[in-house]
């Protein structure tokens, strides 16, 4: 997905901004880009490519080139940026973070003509940065040109522009999907996605944008320069698996929604009379953990560890480019306890199941370790579209998720008519998808959390939370 972070300051800010963009490094694996700002020297710009990588090892080098008191950096999972942007609004620097699903139609509208042009990645497609400055240019202030572009724009934009005056400009999405937040310390402002990435470099929470607000920042506090608007669709994987445990979005944090969630999964299935007895409730690493403990702690089971991640090599297992290459780097990731494991009926709660590749493996390396039984469970609801408003996965089409491919196994086309059915797992067909997934990635019984359980657990009204991707619906 990605992530950013900047700030500006009374005092040279190079290493909090190289801390503060370190801390986002869970969003992404593609790219890493720093840019700062010196009044004397103007801007420099390093972008590192972080794949096999992390981001801190990228640009430790760099530090003691950079020098100045206001910078931005990112995490991307896409392009490479920041970008250094010179027009009619004067040089400054960029860097988004979303999805634009109408790239083609926006260049084939507006930049048709001859006096156009955009250097291609070699994907062939346009950097996705570089249009979002070529519509902000269409104006005649950054502010009117972020506006136009976020309303052209078919998905998200969420942005940071570092002016050659060395203030920043924050933008967040029209309708709030990702957070943006303001910390304060006595030396000056920044900005990030996470707020425990500058509480551990000194700032305290001073402000949360609203959707489609713009705020400039600078060394001496901030101020709105475009007022937020009312409707607001905050993207609710952000608590199930995105967010960091120390994070806090519209005033909830993370760790705490999972053990709520998790508790709400286990009550739902003790009223039900289906929750099955076991020795051990574990999660899967690592996002899987909090959901767990809850779910443990409602149900009165004892919470365990049957396997650790080993991640000091490895932090993300789909790093690699090669599917191979990924697959095998999951299964050496995956360190048992046997004592835990043999003849031992366990559960499990993972974050999500996707695609289900990888937790067909990890089922199939704790039957191997002695599993007398193993139950899984997800916490959430079945995903049943690819998300069209941010980059939260790498694939592209619905039937690459394991719930619609299994819908279309079962019912073919006609299956596709009744996903509501097929994601509500108190009706027929639920649990014939339940079944189906159940039998193909060998589980003893499966169980998702339902839309209404992750909704409670969050806590923010229902139409303040994008559930697109379970749902089709905002």
């Amino acid at each position: 997905m990605g992530g950013f972070f900047g700030a500006v300051s009374k005092r040279d800010c190079v290493l909090d901004i190289f801390f503060g963009v370190d801390y986002h490094s869970h969003l992404g694996t593609r790219r890493g880009g720093m840019i700062i700002y010196d009044r004397e020297d103007g801007f420099q710009r390093q972008i590192h490519s972080i794949e096999n990588t992390p981001f801190r090892t990228k640009f430790e080098k760099d530090l003691h080139d950079f020098h100045g008191c206001s910078g931005i950096g990112c995490i991307s999972d896409t392009d490479p940026q920041p970008l250094l942007v010179r027009s009619h609004l004067g040089l400054y620097a960029l860097t988004t973070v979303g999805i634009i699903r109408n790239d083609e139609e926006l260049i084939a509208q507006y930049f048709s003509d001859h006096g156009h042009q955009f250097m291609a990645m070699s994907s062939g497609k346009v950097n996705a940065t570089e249009l979002v400055a070529a519509l902000i240019n269409q104006k005649d202030n950054l502010v009117d040109g972020i506006l136009h572009a976020q309303r052209l724009i078919d998905g998200s934009l969420t942005l940071l522009v570092l002016t050659s005056e060395g203030e920043i400009i924050a933008a967040r999405d029209r309708f709030g999907r990702l957070p943006v937040l303001i910390g304060q310390n006595a030396d000056g402002c920044c900005v990030s996605f996470e707020s425990f990435a500058y509480h551990k470099l000194g700032y305290s929470d001073a402000y949360e944008l609203g959707p489609r607000e713009i705020v400039r920042i600078t060394s001496n506090g901030f101020e709105t320069l475009s007022r937020p608007g009312s409707e607001m669709k905050i993207c609710a994987f952000l608590w199930t698996y995105y967010g960091y445990p120390n994070s806090n979005y519209e005033g909830v944090n993370v760790e705490l929604m999972r053990y709520r969630n998790g508790e709400i999964m286990a009550k739902s299935e003790q009223e039900r009379g289906v929750l099955p007895k076991v020795d051990y409730v574990a999660g899967v690493p690592d996002t899987g953990i909090a959901h767990a403990i809850g779910y443990a702690s409602q149900s009165g089971q004892t919470f365990a560890r049957p396997f650790i991640k080993y991640t000091p090599t490895w932090p993300r297992s789909f790093m690699p480019e090669n599917q191979a290459v990924r697959n095998q780097v999951a299964k050496m990731k995956q360190i048992p306890i046997p004592e835990l494991i043999d003849g031992k009926r366990l559960l499990f709660v993972d974050d999500s199941i996707v695609r289900g590749t990888q937790l067909r493996e990890t089922v199939d390396f704790l039957y191997a370790s002695g599993a007398k039984e193993v139950h899984m469970r997800s916490a959430c609801p079945p995903i049943m579209y690819s998300c069209k408003y941010l980059n939260f996965s790498r694939g592209t089409s619905d039937m690459e998720l394991i719930a619609r491919r299994t819908v279309q196994e079962l019912e073919g086309d006609e299956g596709q008519k009744h996903l509501d059915e097929y994601a509500d797992a108190t009706t027929c067909r639920g649990q014939c998808m339940l079944k189906a997934i159940c039998e193909k990635l060998g589980f003893d019984s499966l169980g998702y959390q339902s839309l209404d359980g992750v909704l409670e657990a969050i806590g923010l009204p229902r139409d303040k939370v994008c559930t697109y991707c379970w749902s089709g619906r905002e």
